[in-house]
């Protein structure tokens, strides 16, 4: 019985070899070191094109553009000090795309100049940017201006600041409620539908975060949307929202209301 035994183990370590010669047969070794050298052009070709956008932020007006296109898709540590200096620029489009960089390239030392561009600065695109951006800073200082933008600012800032109200809202557990709230009542009266669909995105992902009490007036505020809401885009995301929950007594209450 042993021997059979060995018998079979060998044959089975055969097939095993058989099957590891065949595949490395397979292969061209010339392939491998082709595609080593490939890779090896593409890390030098990224790293000239880094290179290349560090100093075209240095340059005219036309070359700092093309330079933060870059930043506004790539990391590098190296661009920080390139980018501060940006957020003061004359020029809106400069200083919005300084701030989506800074959003892909988030740094301790750009939040003190970012926070208080969302309110003081005039222009709209710029403080759009500025929403989007803050929600990739994990620090409890951006909710205080995101909660203010969303109740006082214009349609495109408003919508954002939604997004990263949530996005900073599950790093900082103790500023949970209250963004909840804002996101209550902008679901409510919000004029713009977007903004509205956006809240109720926005409850659902925090609903499993909340105190009970405020986690029910939560699912209460969702089907008050889908029943009442005057646009079918905002009922739709309100219903999904609802889902989520996977409160079967909510969604019984809303097919009732609508049988």
């Amino acid at each position: 019985m042993s021997s059979m035994t060995n018998h079979d183990e060998l044959t089975l370590e055969l097939a095993l070899l058989e099957e590891e010669l065949e595949a490395e047969a397979a292969q061209d070794p010339l392939d491998l070191i082709s595609e080593l050298s490939d890779q090896t052009q593409d890390i030098a070709a990224q790293q000239e094109l880094v290179d290349q956008a560090l100093v075209e932020l240095q340059g005219n007006h036309e070359q700092q553009l093309q330079g933060l296109k870059f930043f506004c898709e790539h990391r590098d540590p190296r661009a920080l000090p390139l980018l501060l200096p940006l957020l003061d620029s004359s020029c809106p489009i400069l200083r919005m795309s300084a701030v989506y960089a800074l959003g892909r390239n988030p740094h301790p030392e750009a939040l003190p100049l970012l926070l208080p561009k969302l309110q003081q600065d005039s222009n709209g695109f710029v403080r759009k940017a500025l929403a989007w951006t803050l929600g990739n800073y994990p620090s409890f200082e951006v909710i205080p201006a995101l909660l203010k933008a969303l109740g006082s600012d214009i349609a495109a800032v408003r919508l954002w600041a939604t997004s990263s109200l949530v996005d900073s809202s599950l790093n900082n557990s103790n500023q949970r409620e209250a963004v909840a709230q804002q996101l209550l009542l902008s679901l409510r009266i919000d004029s713009e539908p977007a903004v509205r669909s956006n809240s109720a995105w926005g409850l659902g992902r925090l609903h499993a975060y909340l105190e009970p009490d405020l986690a029910l007036s939560l699912g209460e505020a969702l089907v008050a949307a889908c029943i009442d809401d005057a646009d079918s885009g905002v009922r739709d995301d309100a219903r999904n929202a609802l889902e989520q929950l996977q409160n079967p007594a909510l969604l019984s209450r809303l097919q009732n209301d609508w049988a």
